[in-house]
């Protein structure tokens, strides 16, 4: 009895040996992520609301007038533009609708933000202590950004009265661009002659007072006053 107990249990023992070394069943495999779902397509940019007759700012070129909007085949696809005369540097410029908020062309401004740019004018200068050179490119990017409000920071920081130090020829030459793009907006959005805007602009400089023999402030002067 005792050799048949023995030999039952070397059996049992046995078995549990040979379960214990049976591999653990294999994981359930993750279950696959669902598919990311197609974005639809994108609708296409509305176009602009300029009208053909209207007169609009493009950053680089100042106030335009669009003469029309016409079509035109481009490898194959048809391409509306705006067709825009520059009459005063006798060129014509063709934008894409599609394009035209892009590259920042807008309506002209309305009167409040004429007002407003001609009260920076009546302001004092602020000149940043940097050399003129990276002062100048400032200046240049302020003209060309079509902002009316910094065009007239240029056209106030650049100004210089009888009584005050001439300039020299590059800081004359950027006073003009901005002084004739600054005109030419108020002139156009008033609907008066650019002789008359750039009246209303020179007068707005040396109104109360205030620019008189005074020296431009700079920026740290400025902030060093607040």
């Amino acid at each position: 009895m005792a050799a048949a107990k023995s030999r039952a249990e070397q059996a049992r023992t046995t078995t549990e040996a040979k379960t214990a070394k049976q591999p653990a069943p294999a994981k359930a495999a993750k279950a696959e992520a669902p598919k990311a779902k197609s974005e639809p397509a994108k609708p296409a940019a509305p176009r602009p609301n300029f009208k053909a007759k209207e007169f609009v700012v493009y950053p680089a070129h100042g106030v335009g007038q669009i003469l029309e909007i016409e079509e035109q085949e481009v490898a194959g696809h048809r391409l509306e533009l705006f067709v825009i005369n520059f009459d005063k540097e006798k060129m014509t410029l063709r934008v894409p609708t599609n394009k035209a908020g892009a590259v920042g062309m807008r309506k002209l401004s309305d009167s409040n933000v004429v007002d407003s740019a001609l009260e920076t004018l009546r302001g004092r200068a602020r000149i940043k202590r940097t050399m003129w050179s990276r002062r100048a490119q400032e200046y240049e990017a302020k003209i060309n950004s079509g902002d009316l409000i910094s065009i007239a920071e240029v056209v106030r920081d650049l100004y210089r009265s009888e009584r005050q130090p001439e300039q020299s020829y590059s800081e004359r030459q950027l006073y003009e661009a901005a002084l004739d793009r600054m005109a030419r907006e108020v002139a156009a959005v008033e609907r008066i002659g650019e002789d008359a805007a750039i009246e209303r602009v020179e007068q707005a400089l040396q109104d109360t007072g205030k620019r008189g023999e005074k020296t431009p402030k700079s920026d740290d002067e400025a902030s060093e006053a607040a």
